[in-house]
């Protein structure tokens, strides 16, 4: 078990580094901030007084130890638009964005599990074809695209709604329902494969043939088995709560994470952008270390050889 946990453990560290690495190296690559933020006909010696400034002068490999000791001493850095705390912006922000993201989590579950399930129990009749047929279309269908219907429809042709902002919780439908409709259908594909793995195995068919219920057999048997590889993806959807809300916040005008980090990474600045997603890597590493110590509980094969779990 000891041996298990510290695999699990270490493995996150790396993958925090990593993206913490990759985000320093991208957002370095991609323009100078101070000729984007004071505008490209700034004075040069106010763009070096700048550079100076923010340390931006120094070699690249010292502004990247310099940032990865900062980050070891809980500083994640300051705005170089106003000079806040990067870390008050987003906390600021996290609350819009849960907001929308929770409630289209139950949504997801609430709609996709059942129809997943449903599905497999009638594989190959006209309702399996049907939920298949309305999963792949909500799948392959852009989250902006859909938003951008869902506003055609319920706000522009019907005027039932609001298009946009963050004024009352009517707001809040449309971005929801994007959110949830396109996670709703990933689920209900993913549910459907693995009841249907399940309902295949020898032991259920013992089961059936020793005479007992379907219903008990489906309970009993098939759902708890079915739920181990459900785990899964259910704990990438409670990982990726605030990266995911990225284009429907820009889309509907929210003021949440995603939209922060969107003008963030316009705007060239550098510690809100790289708050942001130590804060998405951090979430998505704690959701997947909660699924491994779920597998190591739910099959103990893979606590004692400390194989992979999740994702």
């Amino acid at each position: 078990m000891a041996r298990f946990v510290t695999l699990r453990l270490l493995r996150a560290a790396l993958t925090i580094a990593l993206v913490v690495t990759f985000a320093f190296i991208v957002l370095r690559m991609s323009g100078d901030p101070a000729q984007i933020i004071l505008g490209p006909e700034a004075d040069p010696e106010a763009i070096r007084a700048f550079r100076k400034s923010w340390g931006l002068d120094a070699p690249l490999w010292q502004q990247y130890f310099q940032y990865f000791g900062a980050i070891a001493q809980g500083e994640l850095g300051r705005s170089m638009r106003d000079g806040r705390a990067a870390i008050e912006l987003v906390a600021e922000r996290i609350p819009a964005t849960l907001a929308l993201t929770l409630p289209a989590l139950f949504l997801k579950l609430a709609i996709g599990i059942p129809a997943g399930i449903f599905a497999a129990l009638n594989r190959g009749r006209f309702a399996d074809r049907a939920i298949m047929l309305l999963s792949v279309a909500g799948f392959t269908v852009p989250s902006f695209v859909l938003g951008l219907v869902l506003v055609l429809v319920f706000a522009v042709q019907l005027g039932w709604l609001p298009s946009g902002g963050q004024d009352s919780w009517r707001h809040a439908i449309l971005p929801i329902l994007t959110l949830g409709i396109g996670g709703a259908a990933v689920l209900a594909r993913f549910t459907r494969s693995a009841m249907l793995e399940v309902l295949g195995q020898p032991y259920i068919r013992t089961a059936s043939a020793k005479g007992v219920p379907w219903r008990l057999v489906v309970t009993g048997h098939a759902l708890p088995n079915a739920a181990i590889p459900t785990v899964t993806i259910v704990g990438f959807m409670v990982g990726s709560l605030i990266a995911g809300a990225v284009v429907v916040e820009s889309v509907f005008s929210w003021p949440g994470v995603g939209r922060l980090l969107v003008v963030a990474v316009s705007n060239r600045d550098l510690a809100v952008v790289q708050c942001i997603l130590l804060l998405v890597a951090a979430t998505m590493v704690a959701s997947n270390l909660i699924v491994d110590f779920l597998y190591g509980f739910l099959d103990p094969r893979l606590r004692h050889a400390g194989g992979k779990a999740g994702v």
